[in-house]
């Protein structure tokens, strides 16, 4: 064996076992949000503490330097190439992070993420001020450490989503904003289609949801589906653990939640299982992880098609349904109406939602905005963007638990991620003329067959762009998302 060959073979062991850590410390979140007693959130925020400090020296270890530079020059397949660009990205970015710092913010954001519930719960903007600008403050620090002298929110953006900057942001959502405006102005004055009436019993809502995740390809025996505040999925590979939450006279709530978050799940259980606890394991950026999830619960999950048939088998689990037919269920399926929930947003409205928070966070981290004044500055701007007032904080800035847990940079990946949907979307359609007849069935497989083998089985091999572009035969543009979005709700309501 020569000196490269034996590099890359000790570099990729020790990588294995740091995703394997890596792996249980997401399992301490996942535990965090379903199952941990209320009275363990500080021992947890100092285990937390504990496994990232692990994790940070092995990520930060001078061994991956002299692998990598002994690698160099090494004949090796597209994948070990692939891992090896993966892994000097996150030795690299990991130096240009004091241990101290990412201790210190595995213990805060833990805690916090406790604060945040409570405040939320509560209705107490102020009792969970402390704790955001402390969250505040630490990701400044950390990325002002990664942007070596660039810009900040840029540097915390690419955690979530590589090579992406605000600048391009910007001219995206710049394109998109008008467009939905109009078309949301048009509909908004259109009657409200009926929605659905009755009460709707949480258990059996679990049990349909539980048939909803594996009628989209959910792997029950590598996964769980289970209760919490937020809904998310959890883990890669051979566990892959799912969340929704229940509403007794909403169960659009707990159903959609479900198949977004199977989207999410089914990425990671549809990746090649050679790349299991590597770099090239887990789904290649948040914007392609929300493809998934988006196009399973807009593209497929809201289509006529499939809601004829979801209409059907609600009507045997819970009886009168408060709406005539298929065509009034569809309908109430995509209703646009004012709300303040994002996760409950109809896909005309979302990314006005998403571009809302982008803007305040950025404001956050430049220094635009205090956290103390992040509610008045929430409640304003969502006034001049959607035309009322919110009333009360669990509604407004405390509705997610993103900034709580310092997921600045997040929030504009969930609007790429329609965008690359919309593209995902266009294009399967051509290769499945008959997609619809098989949803009106409830078969998704043809759908979940095409995406599994054009994005999900590739995990983190390809850059994020170039997975939708591989797929789709285009570089992603917001295009084809708009005419989606504009075609559906002009046939929906009459326009």
């Amino acid at each position: 064996m020569t000196d490269r060959t034996q590099a890359l073979s000790d570099l990729l062991a020790f990588q294995h076992e740091t995703e394997a850590l890596a792996s249980i410390a997401g399992r301490l979140e996942w535990d965090q949000e379903t199952m941990m007693p209320t009275g363990a959130a500080a021992q947890r925020g100092e285990e937390s503490a504990a496994i990232s400090g692990v994790l940070h020296a092995r990520r930060t270890d001078p061994r991956i330097g002299d692998w990598l530079a002994a690698c160099e020059g090494a004949q090796m397949s597209q994948a070990d190439a692939a891992k090896l660009r993966l892994i000097r990205r996150n030795y690299d970015r990991t130096l240009k992070v004091p241990a101290r710092l990412a201790i210190e913010l595995a213990r805060v954001t833990s805690v916090s993420q406790g604060k945040w519930a409570a405040a939320r719960a509560a209705d107490d903007f102020a009792a969970f001020v402390p704790a955001l600008q402390e969250v505040v403050k630490l990701r400044q620090e950390e990325g002002e450490a990664l942007a070596d002298g660039g810009d900040i929110y840029d540097a915390l953006l690419d955690d979530y989503e590589p090579a992406m900057t605000a600048a391009r942001l910007d001219e995206m959502f710049g394109e998109m904003r008008p467009r939905l405006r109009a078309l949301r102005e048009k509909v908004l004055e259109k009657p409200l289609p009926q929605g659905l009436s009755g009460t709707f019993d949480t258990v059996k809502q679990m049990e349909f949801a539980a048939t909803l995740a594996t009628t989209f390809g959910y792997d029950m025996t590598r996964g769980r589906l289970d209760l919490s505040v937020h809904p998310f999925s959890s883990g890669s590979g051979s566990d892959v653990r799912i969340t929704t939450r229940v509403s007794a006279d909403d169960p659009f709530n707990c159903l959609y939640s479900t198949i977004h978050e199977v989207g999410h799940a089914c990425y990671e259980q549809g990746i090649d299982p050679a790349y299991a606890l590597s770099p090239l394991g887990q789904g290649v950026s948040m914007g392609v992880h929300e493809s998934q999830s988006r196009i399973y619960e807009n593209q497929l999950g809201r289509s006529r098609a499939f809601t004829g048939w979801m209409f059907a088998q609600m009507g045997e689990a819970f009886g009168n349904l408060g709406v005539p037919d298929a065509e009034g269920f569809y309908a109430a399926v995509n209703r646009v109406r004012n709300d303040f929930i994002r996760t409950e947003s109809d896909e005309l409205q979302y990314n006005l939602h998403i571009m809302l928070r982008y803007d305040l966070e950025r404001a956050l981290i430049s220094d635009d905005l205090r956290p103390a004044d992040l509610d008045a500055a929430w409640n304003d701007r969502f006034e001049k963007d959607f035309g009322y007032r919110v009333p009360k904080p669990s509604v407004g800035c405390l509705q997610d638990v993103h900034w709580s847990v310092g997921l600045f940079g997040y929030f504009p990946t969930y609007t790429l991620g329609n965008v690359y949907a919309g593209c995902l979307d266009a294009a399967m359609r051509k290769a499945i003329p008959d997609l619809s007849d098989q949803l009106a069935k409830g078969d998704t497989s043809a759908a979940t067959d095409w995406l599994r083998r054009n994005v999900q089985q590739h995990g983190s091999l390809y850059r994020p762009a170039q997975v939708i572009e591989n797929a789709c035969g285009t570089a992603p543009t917001a295009a084809p998302l708009l005419d989606y979005i504009e075609t559906k709700f002009s046939d929906l309501y009459d326009l």
